[in-house]
């Protein structure tokens, strides 16, 4: 059976999701937001989405080898600050989530470098992209071929995951 396109079959909740991403991404700023998303999207193995962010953080002027590193940050040394480190942690946590996954010591770290309402934001930008993620490969969205690329226009599920406008 062919796969749906989500936004057209649930166009009210595409759109909140929509929105909610929008959201983050204002919130967080463009690169941490991608970061984010590009990180998420790579444990969870989301391939239409790694597309996606990866070529955004590229076309905001992010160096190839921080790109790269991204998928091995605990061992990428001075590539990333303590903050992004901390930031990668959190994900990783989330994403993983278990019995012993956001630790205090995860919490506490990000906790210097985020207030109260920054924490709020990015605990819902990393799971803004889990749904992201989960939507893709459930919907078997692939990234586009040859030159294309998944980012720059609304893309939607089962023809792309999600809106890197958002």
């Amino acid at each position: 059976m062919a796969r749906i396109s989500l936004d057209q079959v649930s166009k009210k909740g595409y759109a909140h999701v929509a929105r909610l991403d929008s959201y983050c991404r204002t919130a967080l700023g463009d690169e941490l937001y991608d970061l984010i998303k590009l990180r998420a999207s790579i444990v969870n193995g989301c391939g239409f989405c790694v597309d996606m962010h990866s070529t955004d953080l590229e076309r905001l002027g992010v160096p190839s080898r921080k790109l790269f590193a991204v998928s091995a940050w605990q061992h990428a040394g001075a590539l990333f600050d303590e903050r992004e480190r901390s930031v990668f942690a959190l994900t990783d946590a989330v994403t993983k989530l278990g019995p012993e996954t956001v630790t205090d010591d995860i919490w506490d770290e990000v906790a210097k470098h985020f207030n109260a309402e920054q924490l709020g934001d990015l605990l819902l930008a990393i799971s803004t992209i889990n749904i992201w993620n989960r939507l893709a490969i459930a919907t078997e969205t692939t990234p586009p071929t040859g030159e294309e690329s998944a980012a720059p226009t609304e893309v939607t599920v089962a023809s792309g995951a999600e809106s890197s406008a958002n």
